[in-house]
């Protein structure tokens, strides 16, 4: 069985946070405020694979509401939905993903978040694609309030 899933989060950007995507830590005036470490990528393929599994979705896996999730590491979340696919017999296949950020500039970074990434998962990096694009300056990442991230996933039993 071949089952496929996508993903999508959100984050504000603020001054004086650390900014994590991908599950690395990249320098930048502004990071992203949430109840986790706010590593938009890793929620948006947590998503794609929990909604490619049919098991819901991160908020119902890892409520903001619980303390036990505040300033987790997102690979840690990411490592945890993966245990819960193997556990049903699943296999990812690949994640395919996209950031959309006006700054910084992600290029630098990328073959880090998907080593990163792979690694987590447990699945070979070539496995793994992350890009990540600027809105020419539009709407909320345009003008650097926010980051989003897309994911899809194929995953196999």
């Amino acid at each position: 069985m071949i089952r496929t899933g996508i993903g999508y989060d959100v984050h504000k950007l603020e001054e004086g946070l650390p900014l994590w995507l991908g599950g690395i830590r990249i320098e930048h005036t502004k990071g992203l405020v949430g109840h986790s470490d706010a590593d938009v990528l890793i929620h948006a393929i947590c998503d794609a694979l929990l909604g490619a599994a049919a098991l819901g979705d991160i908020g119902k896996h890892f409520p903001d509401t619980d303390p036990k999730y505040k300033g987790i590491d997102s690979k840690l979340l990411l490592r945890h939905v993966t245990e819960l696919l193997q556990e049903k017999g699943y296999r990812i296949v690949n994640a395919d993903s996209i950031i959309c950020a006006q700054r910084p500039k992600l290029a630098p970074h990328i073959e880090e978040m998907r080593q990163c990434l792979a690694e987590v998962m447990g699945i070979e990096a070539d496995c793994v694609s992350v890009k990540a694009t600027t809105t020419e300056r539009l709407g909320f990442e345009g003008r650097e309030e926010g980051i989003s991230a897309f994911a899809t996933v194929l995953i196999e039993k």
